[in-house]
Order: structure tokens, then C-alpha cells, then sequence
């Protein structure tokens, strides 16, 4: 558009420069009037100080501000700006003193005289309908138009010897009074205006009461929130109803730490409205010393009266603020909370903390060196990614970009990227010459979330730096493994894929994945203390997701499990009764308050090492992925019976409602998928949709009944 503009422009002055050799030529011919001595000197452009409109200017509802003259609502106002009288514009007349037709010429209200010369009044309409008015930006039936005026400085620019001084376009903001250059950026400024409510220009009306916050409560906490708090370009703290189990899990997690160690210096580096830490102060009261951070002012005012709101006492710079005024006299305070303003990263340079959580928006990467940096041991790091168009396989380039990784979208994609950012983690771990033992990772629609715990020494972070690795992963029948550990280079990778597809199909199939963490994702002792927590708090929305990962890190059916709370103990003595076919020790890093010992992490190690057979198996099978065409497969109750009678570990798995997580190869997967389905009745059809069979056939009871009779006793249902 600024283009069309400047052609515009050129074809104008060529116009004018006509007219003026034509005018030269018939003064040649009269005698020659010289000017006076005392002719004042050509003023200043238009609008070296910003202009106003005077039409505008006298509307009542603009006592305080006024507009600035490039905002009108038609085009026939820019033109009476063209032709106001030397009081209302002190530069007017000095545009045509020099022109002795200065009477039947005007200039444009809009642009510089360098720029537009003064001309007759069609020519004029035609620039500013042209140039001006096509080009404007429309707001609540105001246009805000191009404004070439000095109004906003441009640095010039040196070409050779000569220097541009090119006046700047721009547009005037009416909501803000902003100066932007650009169509498009203004477009989307007022777009941004309008998202945030600030539909009410203070040029047009005096701005309208603020709406009031809403007050909303989870989990016997109450927190303020900001009008439209559940988008992020809405509203500066951010506050998203879906993350509530992501908050109850980092919630458990906490309070199992407690149980080791007390007190705890928490940090929540990223506050928002402050819920995640005013329910770990709470609940959790002084086994907890809690510290919000947030770098937003708006977000660290709204902290503060949230932590008032739910009666704990703030405390600013390790003082406390006294606030008598807010809480009634008599009230208990229920604890102390320190809220600071600061960079995440500066803060977790300068102190030091037993339990960090990073939950920033997007990507968490760029915080991971400093919450590693003055971690304590046997500290715990949470990291909460949202930036899941990465992790997910929909932006291979962000996540190459972020992660420094390859990826695909597989259909065990959720626990490729959960495996992804653990592996930064680790990186980042190492590099501070501490390990991590990752205690859970969760991947669900909105986040991926991954726990892990600090183990401080060199030897520790080459332990866990061996455990990334790259995976080779088969595009044909997406099989994958882990590529073998050393640093010779293999002479046929391939070779290393259970399957034969590489033999079978033309061309290269396969692909390398990664570097991703290749060990286990789940720890089940610290897992079955948060169900424990879970129940002690009254948390029924994860307690099922506890158990699944319960379930999915000993690989085991649900069915063979039992999880049974006492109902007759009180709240101090409740306790959660997990029977498992192993016997798992359910602590193995209660260290009775040390915060260092290396006996704790010598006999870590060597529990790694001797538990490495009961990891559970990486990555899982969809079963509707790998179903065969024309037959109807078996239920996945029945079908996870059927793997583990034939020798299998088996589970099912939190990262896919239809995923299977066994140990069993691809090629054994789908024989059993396939011994067990039924064909598909057609009805006399061709293609389309056909009925499918009972759910329990005859056929199927007789065989299970005569050749499986012991195990199935054991697969109940569940």
C-alpha cells in the first residue's frame, strides 16, 4: 500500500512541476515584481509539533485529551483541515506566502511541504483519498490515516556522501496515542487493544471503571483472577482451569519431599496469580518455606492479594509487610509467604532451594542451567512444558531448534517427547556436574510434565549422561530400539531393528530419532508415597492416574494389584496398603534430614545397577495402529490377558488410552492381535461399514476354557 502511495505522490509533483514551467513561460512575458525585503522567512513544515483538530477539538467528550488530526471519521473533515484560517494552524499561511496564488491552492493537513506542495482543491481530494484515506485503519467508526508529518523521527540514512533525510509514515493509535509505521502492525496493535478489553479510547471518552476480578477456589484455596485469565494474550497473570491436574501432581510430589526432609525452600518461578504456591503454604504450612516469583508487576500485586485473601502473611525482600489494615484483628496467619519480583534465572543464581518448579509459557530450556545451578542435594526439579506443537512432532524445526533434536510424529509420540525433555534435563544436569533420577513424567493433552531428583557428583552425571541415547525407528512397521552404546560406527544399522523391512522394501526405512533418555521414566516407591499424599489430602482427581502409573511402571495388570485405604484410621494415621508381585521398597531416598551423604547415593547407584532387569519396557503399541484389515480385534482387557499368558509383561499406559506397553516384539505383538481377532461379517458387501461380531464369542470361551483355564483366573476384570 505505502508503494501505490509514493507512485501516487510521484505523479502528483510531476503534475505540479508542469504547471509551474507553464506559469515560468507567462512570467517571462510581464514585467518581473520583485518580492519584498521584509518577506518573512518560509516557516517550519505543518506539523513539527503534533496537531489537533479543531472540529474535534470542541466535542465535549474530548475535555481532557484531543485527537490527534489524522483521526477523523470522513474524508470531507480532512479536507476542511486543508482550508482552516491562520489561527488555527500558525503554519498555514506561511505554506502559501511563497505562492501567489496561494488563494486558489491548499496543503495537505497530513504531509510536510518537502513532501506535498500545495495545490488546487481536486488534486488535493485525490491525494488524500488516494494516499491518506484508503490506506487508513478503521476503528469503532473513527479511521486512523497515514501521517507523513515529523510527528515520529527517523534516523537518516548515508548513502555514499549524501544523506536521506526521508520523513517517517506512521499511524497514530487512537486508544494509546502509539506511533506505528507499518498497516499491518497497526492492524494487529488494535487487535491486541481489543483482546484486553481496551475497546474505550481515552480520546474519545474518560475510560470506563475496571471490571472487577473473579474469585475462584481449587482445592480449599481462593485466588483472584483477571477478566479473561484463561488466555494468555488476554490478560497479564495467566490462569488455566485445565492445569489443575498438572498443580495436584507437583502438589503430591512436594508434600512426599516433606515427608523425607524439613523444612523445605520451595520456588515457584513462575507465579502468574500465585494458586500453585499459596496451596503448597497452605496445606503443607511449615514443613514448607515458599517463595513466588514472578517478573510482572501486575502479577506480583495480584500475589500479594491473594496471599492476604487466604490469610498468609507476605514477606517482601525477608521482611514482613505489615498489613493490619487487610486482616481483622484476632485472625491466625496461616503461614508466610515471600513474593519477590525478579528474573527466574537471577533468582535461582542467587539462592539456593530444595524443590524448584519451572512452568513458564512455551518452552522451559532456556531456565534449566540455573535451577541445576544451586539445587541441594536430593533436591527435587519439576518442569512443565506447554510448548507441545514442538514435543508433539507438529514444529520439527522448533523442537530441533529448542531440544536439538530429530523428531517425528509416531504413534508413541507422547512418551517421545516426555523422553525428549528429560533429556535436556539431563544435559543440563550434567553440565553442572549433578545426575537426575527421574521419579515420574506425564504427558497429557496440555503439558508435559517431568520430576526428576538432583544427585550432586561427577560420577553421578556421567552415569546419567551415558543413559541418552539415540533410537533407530522403522517408518514401515514402527518398530524401534535404542541404538547400541559405544563409539564405533556400525556398518549396518539396520541390523540392530527386530524387524526385516529394510530387507523387504526398497529404499532406506528407517530413521534416527533423538538424542532421547533411554532409561526408566518412573520411579513406583515415590509414586505409591504421592498416592498416599493423595489420599491424605483429599486429591480424588489424580489418585486414578497415580495408580496408572503405578501399574504402568512395574508393567504389571491392574489386576494384579490391590489398593485398599482403611476407612476406620483417622487422617494422621491413614495409610495405603499397595500389594505388588514384587517386593518394592517403597523409600529409597528417606535420608532422616542429611542433605549430604554418600553412603545415600553409593547405595543409590548400586540399586540402579541391580534393578535394571525391572525397568519397565520403553515406549508402547496402539492396538488400533497395528489392527489388521478385515478383522475385528479383541477387547483391551482381553488382549492385555492374552500377552501376559503367553509370557509377557504387560500394562496399559497413561500417555494413550489405547496403548499396551509389554516387552513382547512387534512381530509377536501382531500374531497374538491376530490369533484372537474375529473375520468381519460384510453382510453381502463389498466395502463399508460391517457388523461386527458378539463381544464374547463361543468360540473364544472354549478355547480359553481348555487350553487357559489357570491364567485367566488370574485377569479379572478391572
Amino acid at each position: 500500500m505505502e508503494n501505490m502511495a509514493e507512485e501516487e505522490l510521484l505523479s502528483l509533483e510531476e503534475e505540479e512541476e508542469e504547471e509551474e514551467e507553464e506559469e515560468k513561460v507567462v512570467a517571462q512575458d510581464s514585467a518581473r515584481v520583485p518580492a519584498p525585503a521584509s518577506a518573512p522567512a518560509p516557516a517550519p513544515p505543518l506539523a513539527q509539533a503534533p496537531a489537533l483538530s479543531p472540529s474535534l477539538a470542541s466535542a465535549p467528550d474530548e475535555a481532557e485529551s484531543k485527537r490527534h488530526i489524522s483521526i477523523q471519521r470522513q474524508l470531507a473533515d480532512l479536507e476542511k483541515l486543508a482550508s482552516v484560517t491562520e489561527g488555527d494552524f500558525d503554519s498555514a499561511s506561511s505554506l502559501n506566502s511563497d505562492n501567489p496564488d496561494a488563494e486558489n491552492k491548499q496543503a495537505c493537513p497530513l504531509c510536510p511541504k518537502e513532501r506535498f506542495r500545495s495545490c488546487n482543491s481536486h488534486k488535493l481530494r485525490r491525494h488524500l483519498q488516494n494516499l491518506h484515506w484508503k490506506v487508513s485503519v478503521e476503528f469503532e467508526g473513527y479511521r486512523m490515516c497515514i501521517c507523513h508529518l515529523s510527528c515520529r523521527p527517523v534516523k537518516p540514512n548515508i548513502i555514499g556522501e549524501q544523506i536521506s533525510s526521508k520523513m517517517g509514515a506512521h499511524y497514530h493509535c487512537i486508544i494509546c496515542s502509539a506511533t506505528i509505521a507499518r498497516r499491518t502492525d497497526m492492524l494487529g496493535h488494535v487487535r491486541r487493544h481489543v483482546n484486553k478489553g481496551e475497546t474505550k479510547s481515552k480520546y474519545i471518552a474518560a475510560s470506563a471503571a475496571k471490571p472487577p476480578n473473579e474469585i475462584l477456589k481449587e482445592a480449599d484455596t481462593d485466588v483472584q483472577v483477571c477478566p479473561n485469565y484463561s488466555v494468555p494474550q488476554k490478560t497479564d497473570s495467566y490462569f488455566n482451569p485445565k492445569m489443575k491436574l498438572n498443580r495436584q501432581l507437583i502438589f503430591c510430589t512436594l508434600a512426599a519431599l516433606a515427608g523425607e526432609r524439613k523444612p523445605l525452600e520451595c520456588l515457584d518461578a513462575f507465579g502468574a496469580t500465585g494458586i500453585m504456591g499459596l496451596q503448597w503454604a497452605k496445606h503443607l504450612g511449615n514443613a514448607v518455606k515458599v517463595t513466588i516469583n514472578d517478573l510482572n508487576e501486575n502479577s506480583v500485586t495480584l500475589i500479594q492479594e491473594n496471599c492476604h485473601l487466604n490469610k498468609l502473611k507476605v514477606v517482601v525482600d525477608s521482611k514482613e509487610e505489615e498489613e493490619s489494615e487487610d486482616i481483622l484483628e484476632g485472625e491466625e496467619k496461616l503461614g508466610n509467604v515471600e513474593v519477590t519480583k525478579m528474573d527466574a534465572n537471577v533468582l535461582m543464581h542467587l539462592r539456593s532451594f530444595d524443590f524448584i518448579h519451572l512452568d513458564p509459557f512455551g518452552t522451559s530450556v532456556n531456565y534449566l542451567d540455573s535451577a541445576f545451578r544451586n539445587i541441594r542435594n536430593l533436591g527435587i526439579v519439576s518442569v512443565t512444558s506447554t510448548d507441545i506443537s514442538s514435543l508433539y512432532a507438529k514444529a520439527q524445526h522448533v523442537a530441533r531448534r529448542h531440544y536439538g533434536c530429530n523428531i517425528v510424529r509416531t504413534e508413541y509420540y507422547k512418551e517421545l517427547a516426555a523422553r525428549i525433555v528429560v533429556a535436556a534435563v539431563a544435559r543440563a544436569a550434567a553440565r553442572c556436574n549433578k545426575g537426575i533420577e527421574v521419579l515420574f513424567a506425564v504427558a497429557l493433552e496440555h503439558f508435559v510434565l517431568v520430576v526428576v531428583r538432583v544427585l550432586r557428583g561427577p560420577t553421578s552425571a556421567d552415569e546419567t549422561a551415558k543413559k541418552i541415547q539415540y533410537l533407530i525407528h522403522c517408518q514401515w512397521c514402527e518398530e524401534r530400539i535404542f541404538q547400541k552404546d559405544g563409539n564405533m560406527v556400525e556398518e549396518n544399522p539396520y541390523r540392530q531393528l527386530p524387524c526385516n523391512c529394510h530387507g523387504s522394501m526398497p529404499g532406506k526405512t528407517a530413521i534416527e530419532l533423538g538424542p532421547l533418555w533411554s532409561s526408566s521414566l518412573f520411579n513406583t516407591g515415590f509414586l505409591k508415597r504421592m498416592l498416599f499424599e493423595s489420599f491424605r489430602h483429599g486429591l480424588d482427581d489424580i489418585q486414578t492416574l497415580i495408580k496408572t502409573l503405578i501399574f504402568e511402571s512395574e508393567c504389571t495388570p491392574q489386576s494384579q494389584f490391590s489398593i485398599h485405604v482403611p476407612s476406620n484410621l483417622s487422617k494422621q494415621e491413614e495409610c495405603v496398603f499397595i500389594k505388588t508381585t514384587d517386593d518394592t521398597p517403597t523409600d529409597n531416598y528417606i535420608t532422616q534430614g542429611k542433605r549430604k551423604g554418600g553412603e545415600t547415593i553409593t547405595n543409590l547407584a548400586k540399586k540402579q545397577k541391580t534393578d535394571v532387569s525391572t525397568e519397565h519396557p520403553p515406549f508402547y503399541y496402539n492396538i488400533h495402529r497395528h489392527s489388521i484389515k478385515g478383522m475385528n480385534m479383541p477387547k483391551l482387557k482381553k488382549f492385555l490377558c492374552y500377552l501376559s499368558q503367553a509370557g509377557f509383561r504387560v500394562s496399559r499406559t497413561h500417555f494413550d488410552p489405547m496403548g499396551v506397553r509389554t516387552d513382547a516384539p512387534l512381530t509377536q505383538f501382531k500374531s497374538i492381535l491376530l490369533k484372537y481377532s474375529t473375520p468381519t461379517y460384510t453382510g453381502g458387501q463389498a466395502e463399508g461399514h460391517v457388523q461386527s461380531p458378539p463381544e464374547d464369542p463361543v468360540a473364544d470361551k472354549v478355547e480359553m476354557a481348555g487350553n487357559d483355564k489357570a491364567d485367566t483366573s488370574s485377569c479379572r476384570r478391572w
